[in-house]
């Protein structure tokens, strides 16, 4: 299936001259002169070749046919990260070097969708917002809750977000996955 290059996400699958791609990160860039471009980092899934690519935003691209699936996390060995399909029970096993950095936000019972290519996991997805707890941070500092800045806090996974300046160690936020962004406070 053919899709404009700036549709492209990470965690999608692109086959290009009968190899197949998983995208690492997709950019846009729209210079004030010029034709805008999308700059695509992947990885050869046959080989683990990371490959950067820089396309016409317009421009047509392979979009490989992959099979999506829901899969529960269940623990990380040394064999790589197990995962079980929800209906069947089915349990597959995902290499480490496929999960990434992304294995940070691996908790048992997380939903994550696999892509299925073949009868092999290519691709990994995660949801796009979590709930942590944060462990630490700096101290609130009277009269700083008016200005829009931002104090670094680390959450329970050990993931680096900066938040408000109102949120204390205890407190649970939702993080955005694809750049550890804080959202909101946790409604839980």
């Amino acid at each position: 299936m053919k899709v404009i290059a700036s549709s492209l996400r990470k965690g999608n699958v692109v086959e290009i001259d009968g190899q197949l791609y998983v995208v690492l990160t997709a950019q846009n860039f729209h210079p004030g002169k010029g034709t805008p471009v999308t700059q695509v980092d992947m990885r050869r899934i046959s080989d683990g070749t990371k490959v950067s690519e820089r396309w016409r935003t317009t421009e047509q691209v392979e979009r490989a046919h992959v099979e999506e699936r829901a899969y529960d996390y269940l623990y990380e060995d040394g064999e790589g990260y197990h995962f079980m399909e929800p209906e069947t029970y089915e349990q597959v096993t995902v290499g480490a070097d496929l999960v990434g950095d992304q294995s940070v936000f691996l908790a048992e019972g997380i939903r994550v969708f696999l892509q299925i290519h073949n009868g092999v996991a290519v691709s990994m997805e995660l949801p796009q917002k979590v709930t942590l707890e944060v462990t630490e941070t700096e101290p609130v500092v009277k009269g700083q809750t008016a200005s829009s800045s931002y104090k670094p806090a680390i959450c329970d996974n050990g993931v680096r977000v900066m938040v408000p300046p109102h949120i204390g160690v205890g407190t649970r936020i939702v993080v955005n996955t694809a750049d550890n962004t804080y959202v909101e406070r946790a409604k839980d």
